[in-house]
């Protein structure tokens, strides 16, 4: 099982947070985008753009941060966490 907790935080306060499940025979990396697809959907957001700094962060402890520049639109919180919880051996 693939699971990914997503966090939205304002000034050091968690404002919402999900957990998302993926059961699906795929890669990680495809893992990875459904998840935080539904993260986005379940946030009502659009979705990040993945920076060098996101991408080099994740690959190195599974986990990153998307501050207001990784999104188009404004956004009401200073960062959205993604994390992966449980992945398949």
């Amino acid at each position: 099982m693939f699971r990914m907790w997503g966090k939205l935080w304002k000034d050091n306060h968690l404002l919402k947070d999900t957990v998302v499940e993926n059961g699906q025979k795929d890669s990680r990396t495809h893992k990875v985008f459904q998840a935080l697809e539904e993260i986005c959907y379940e946030f009502d957001l659009g979705k990040p753009i993945w920076l060098s700094s996101n991408v080099s962060e994740f690959q190195r402890h599974s986990k990153t941060r998307f501050r207001k520049d990784s999104f188009i639109e404004e956004v009401p919180f200073d960062y959205l966490e993604i994390q992966v919880l449980e992945e398949d051996d």
